[in-house]
């Protein structure tokens, strides 16, 4: 018997009539007409080479194949029901697995700090792999499954193929030691430029301010170039060094070095920070538990900052 002659609905009536014995009590049960149950009972004896259901004089009485085929069918529907047909579920307190996280080091120490409390409590057996990736690499890592949710600033993931939801806009502000004497709280476009700049670029990732700024024609003094925000937090001390950062950067190095803002001379972009997730995940529980969690602890108000 080629299984591709089976019709796994006449398992389901097989089933049925396993039970109720009557063909009548039969197409009630599954919602056929009495003629249309007695078609399928046709077909699954053809099916099936057997009559599998003999009537007597007070019911439909298996025959011994239908027999033989009883408990295996029975198997093979209550499958059907409990692990295909129901309807997918994620328990976070019970759940034992990881996500994986796309985020630059500005996310992991703006997003995270948050998020893990609420693991401890919820979820205690979820783990999260945060990784930092090109923009190309995220759309692909989101893609092939690599990755669950990308957090941050993603323009190139605004696109067909996946979804998006926003956390807050932001902007960039301008930073120094608080011991630099060398500028003060204001400074001219001429002597911004002009300043003793750090400029922070990770790998891979170009920067709304550097296109802000090459769209302007402005070029700054760039004397030393980084790959990881962190790093301002041993090379800003002690200097004249600048930075001109995301407002949650300049939130966190100042939760650990004393710094002194700076007002910029112009207005700078806005940073759209969203996360992002492939279609192929929008009805996923897990990846929707997920992503409802970062979305509750990392959307802010028009205006809100980082806590300091």
């Amino acid at each position: 018997m080629d299984i591709h002659s089976i019709d796994l609905n006449l398992l389901v009536l097989f089933d049925t009539l396993m039970k109720a014995r009557s063909v009548n009590k039969t197409a009630e049960a599954i919602g056929l007409s009495q003629s249309a149950t007695s078609g399928a009972l046709a077909r699954l004896r053809e099916t099936f080479g057997d009559p599998l259901f003999v009537r007597t004089a007070s019911q439909m009485e298996p025959t011994p194949r239908a027999l033989q085929l009883a408990p295996v069918v029975r198997k093979v529907v209550q499958t059907i029901q409990s692990e295909i047909l129901q309807s997918p579920h994620f328990d976070p307190m019970q759940a034992q697995r990881s996500f994986v996280i796309l985020t630059p080091d500005i996310g992991e120490v703006a997003f995270l700090p948050g998020v893990l409390p609420r693991l401890r409590r919820e979820a205690p057996g979820v783990r999260l792999h945060a990784l930092s990736r090109s923009r190309t690499a995220a759309a692909d890592a989101l893609e092939k499954g690599e990755a669950d949710l990308a957090v941050g600033f993603f323009p190139d993931l605004q696109k067909a193929g996946y979804f998006q939801q926003g956390l807050f806009t932001s902007t960039y502000e301008c930073i120094t030691c608080a011991g630099n004497g060398t500028v003060g709280a204001r400074m001219t476009l001429k002597q911004y430029l002009a300043a003793r700049h750090v400029v922070v670029r990770p790998d891979g990732r170009e920067h709304l301010l550097e296109r802000f700024l090459d769209g302007k024609g402005w070029q700054r003094n760039v004397t030393l170039e980084l790959s990881h925000f962190m790093s301002l937090l041993a090379l800003l001390p002690g200097t004249d060094l600048i930075a001109t950062v995301p407002q949650d950067i300049a939130t966190v190095v100042g939760r650990h070095i004393p710094l002194r803002e700076i007002a910029l001379p112009f207005r700078p972009p806005q940073l759209q920070v969203q996360q992002f997730w492939h279609r192929r995940m929008q009805n996923d529980p897990a990846n929707r538990w997920l992503r409802g969690l970062f979305y509750e602890v990392n959307r802010r108000d028009a205006g809100a900052r980082l806590s300091a």
